[in-house]
């Protein structure tokens, strides 16, 4: 997560700015009895350069005037008076002066330099983004909303030459276009909640045996090649948490291992419980993640190098989203000799009363 560090309102940097001079110049006239005036003065110039990296322009002259003074004032033979003799002492407060000046605005200039280096980076970054999501939106959308579209002006306008098998395969290009439809669209809702940041779990007990068997069967019904197997012990407790986030979490982790594995590759879901802990690990056989690719599979819209056309990049961005507003954690890993282990850990009150399900 970024953290940023506003500045301090206006009148508060007065404030820091003569109070920090105020110190400066105190610490110095604490050792002006063995230091020289001159080492006072870069105590003071130090300090005004100090201001420049966090202050805004007026508070940092303001610094940079008031320290010229009280170093002319306190330390400058003859001290505590504005008088100076010496014609060397007279340059080097006007150097001082303009040296303190000088390297507040330039100070000033630098910052101003680099935030909008860094606001245009962010915008490149947000145009990047905007482009990565419309180019996957144009294809991820346009796909099945052309299936469908087609699909059903077959059946209208040919009704009479078609026979009941193609009938049926039209309805089934139809039900999966529509379902693929509807989890892209379900999958931007979901980061459009996370991305508010008003997302709060609504936790209540969970079966997680017949949640995983109905995520399971959801995905098995889109006629998918690869092999689910489901090992969770029976008498695994109830949990109480977040029943729709922890079956988003779940079906986004086995669907895309059906996206990204082999047709003959196995698919294995676990779930167990350690002292109000629930553990779930998805893994698969398949050829797993490139090693210098895991710490980025998380990130909103990315994509794996070289992956198929297609995918929004959100699937598991929702996964982490979703699994952190529950207070837990998801790990990714490869595992030997070939395949990947998604482990998630979730806190969560448990019961074996069974009936507090329908409570």
């Amino acid at each position: 997560m970024k953290i940023s560090i506003g500045k301090p309102k206006s009148y508060i940097q007065y404030f820091i700015s003569i109070g920090s001079v105020c110190i400066a110049a105190a610490i110095g006239y604490a050792i002006s009895g063995f230091a020289g005036y001159k080492v006072i003065a870069y105590i003071l110039l130090v300090t005004v350069s100090l201001l420049s990296m966090f202050l805004d322009i007026a508070p940092v002259i303001l610094a940079a005037f008031l320290s010229a003074l009280i170093w002319d004032f306190f330390f400058i033979p003859p001290r505590f008076t504005f008088q100076v003799n010496t014609t060397e002492d007279i340059l080097m407060l006007l150097m001082y002066f303009i040296i303190a000046m000088v390297n507040a605005v330039l100070t000033f200039k630098i910052r101003q330099a680099q935030k909008i280096a860094r606001q245009k980076e962010e915008k490149e970054n947000t145009v990047k983004l905007y482009n990565t999501l419309l180019n996957s939106l144009s294809h991820e959308l346009k796909t099945p909303i052309a299936t469908i579209i087609g699909a059903t002006d077959t059946l209208q306008n040919n009704s009479m030459k078609l026979t009941a098998n193609n009938r049926i395969e039209l309805i089934a290009e139809i039900s999966k276009a529509s379902f693929r439809l509807n989890q892209q669209v379900g999958n931007l809702l979901n980061m459009s909640r996370l991305e508010s940041g008003f997302i709060e779990p609504k936790k209540d007990w969970c079966d997680i045996n017949e949640l995983v068997y109905e995520v399971v069967k959801t995905i098995e019904d889109n006629k998918i090649s690869q092999k689910i197997s489901i090992n969770i012990n029976p008498d695994i407790p109830l949990f109480k948490l977040d029943e729709g986030m922890l079956e988003q979490v779940i079906y986004n982790l086995i669907n895309n291992a059906t996206q990204y594995t082999p047709p003959d590759a196995k698919i294995d879901v676990m779930a167990m419980g350690y002292a109000d802990i629930l553990q779930i690990i998805i893994e698969d056989n398949g050829n797993g993640f490139p090693d210098d690719e895991i710490d980025h599979v998380f990130n909103k819209f990315y994509r794996l190098k070289g992956a198929q056309t297609g995918g929004t990049g959100l699937g598991l961005s929702i996964v982490k989203g979703y699994t952190e507003a529950m207070g837990g954690t998801v790990k990714l890993e490869n595992i030997r000799p070939k395949g990947a282990r998604f482990t998630i850990d979730i806190p969560a009150k448990t019961s074996y009363l069974k009936n507090l399900k329908n409570e």
